[in-house]
């Protein structure tokens, strides 16, 4: 971190509430006048033009001369922007065989990515192969390396981010691993560790659909069921780390063992692997997922059977979200989004059985996350505990 990236990130973290509250403002809704951040945060235009002043002189915020609007008489405009490339920052999402790394801009627009495939899961291996992306990263941005600010890290699974500690990750097999000290210990810039659903949903709130939306929920169908919450404008990250874990609701046959080790879980029947073992089981073979969607898709009944009782617990698990907490939107990610005709039906049905009332009307759309867009995410969690 040279000597401008570390002052700059000196100015952010020391900065008053309201200090704060205009930056992020401007990094979200940039660019922005000045009148309208006063109207956002609930400053007076003079304290929010006390507070742009040190971000300009940082090289944080540009602020051109101000004209008028159009032409039109009256108090000029001095919109003011973010420069997108004053920092950088570093997002890699951890999956159980890969990593994949991203750096981006103060926009979360990716300048370079890699990935990497892990030769094991352990707490070890992965951290390793952390580095190796960060010092390709590093690399392939030249003299822009000087500009990163900050690492976020996306793991699976129950992840306390005060502390950095992976409490339980099931895909991983990993239980309270202290990944955020471990990997601080090779880094100079700060390190943050989030659940990957949550950090997915926290670069959609800062620089996605949450800026439109007052209230939604992602839901992710894959290897896993997860889901995050955005609502009444924040991310909602639980008493204890934990929130949104339709996974984990007990709505499935309390026979089937979910790999959290707890009976009857939704992820136990609809997860990746879940199908796969249903299809299997039922035809007296082993069926990967690739078969098991073209088994589905030809019309084979045992298959289409295992997707259609995942979709049912998937529309029931997102109707008892909705019901509690009232999203206006929910949105279906993950890698299971591109089989999804082998769900919407049943999914949509059984939502609507079990929507209560208006709840109903929360629209339910697919958008396809890439896991560049994964890595994405982590790098916006990075953004986020630099500001907050």
């Amino acid at each position: 971190m040279d000597h401008d990236t570390a002052s700059r990130t000196t100015l952010i973290r020391s900065a008053s509430d309201a200090g704060s509250r205009v930056f992020e403002t401007i990094l979200t809704r940039s660019p922005i006048s000045r009148i309208d951040i006063a109207r956002q945060t609930g400053l007076s235009q003079a304290a929010v033009t006390k507070a742009v002043a040190p971000l300009v002189a940082a090289g944080l915020v540009d602020a051109p001369p101000a004209s008028h609007r159009d032409g039109t008489p009256g108090r000029p405009v001095s919109p003011v922007s973010i420069v997108l490339e004053s920092m950088v920052m570093l997002g890699v999402k951890v999956n159980v065989d890969e990593v994949i790394a991203v750096a981006t801009d103060l926009a979360t627009t990716v300048l370079t990515s890699t990935r990497r495939a892990l030769p094991a899961d352990d707490p070890h291996s992965v951290i390793d192969a952390i580095s190796d992306v960060v010092a390709e990263l590093e690399q392939n941005l030249g003299l822009g390396a000087s500009a990163i600010a900050g690492i976020g890290v996306s793991v699976s699974g129950d992840v306390d981010s005060s502390t950095g500690v992976v409490r339980e990750s099931n895909i991983m097999g990993w239980a309270d691993v202290p990944l955020g000290d471990l990997l601080q210990s090779r880094f100079a810039w700060p390190v943050t560790i989030e659940n990957d659903v949550h950090a997915l949903t926290i670069g959609e709130h800062w620089f996605g659909i949450g800026l439109g939306t007052a209230s939604f929920a992602i839901v992710t169908i894959g290897r896993g069921i997860g889901s995050g919450l955005h609502l009444n404008g924040e991310v909602v990250s639980g008493a204890f780390g934990v929130s949104g874990e339709i996974g984990h609701l007990p709505l499935a046959d309390p026979a089937l063992v979910c790999p959290c080790g707890r009976r009857g879980c939704v992820e136990a029947a609809a997860s990746t692997g879940a199908i796969e073992a249903a299809v299997s089981a039922a035809l007296g073979r082993p069926v990967a997922i690739d078969e098991a969607v073209a088994l589905a898709h030809a019309g084979d009944p045992k298959a289409e059977s295992a997707f259609r009782e995942a979709a049912r617990l998937i529309g029931t698990a997102i109707a008892t979200l909705v019901n509690l907490t009232g999203p206006e939107l929910v949105i279906i990610g993950g890698e299971g989004v591109s089989d999804f005709d082998l769900f919407e039906k049943t999914l949509h049905d059984a939502f609507e059985n079990h929507a209560f009332g208006a709840a109903v009307r929360c629209r339910i759309v697919t958008r396809p996350h890439t896991f560049e867009d994964w890595a994405r995410g982590a790098a916006a969690t990075a953004i986020q505990s630099l500001v907050r």
